[in-house]
């Protein structure tokens, strides 16, 4: 599976990339047919609170699963994303067997 990182207008830190592919190979635990994951991060409004953006989008076969939050932290979003995920990876799967 491949995890693609993409900051937007800023640098990420290798400490916050490596945070993210160890929590998005997790993801292979909920689905075994994932192609890839493409991980988006900006920076919203720098001068709010809220202003860390994760969007994630998951490659599976026919389909492409999204989520996207706003957190105080990219860590924060990224484990929202993930939660979210991981429920729509289960459904998908559930579908898959239910055909």
């Amino acid at each position: 599976m491949e995890i693609k990182i993409k900051a937007l207008h800023f640098t990420a830190t290798e400490q916050l990339q490596a945070f993210i592919q160890k929590k998005c190979a997790k993801l292979e635990r909920v689905h075994d047919q994932i192609l890839g994951v493409d991980v988006v991060l900006k920076v919203v409004k720098p001068e709010t609170a809220l202003n860390k953006e994760a969007q994630i989008t998951v490659h599976i076969p026919n389909d492409d699963i999204f989520a996207e939050k706003i957190c105080d932290t990219f860590e924060e979003a990224t484990d929202s994303c993930l939660e979210a995920i991981t429920k729509q990876l289960k459904k998908s799967k559930e579908k898959q067997r239910d055909k």
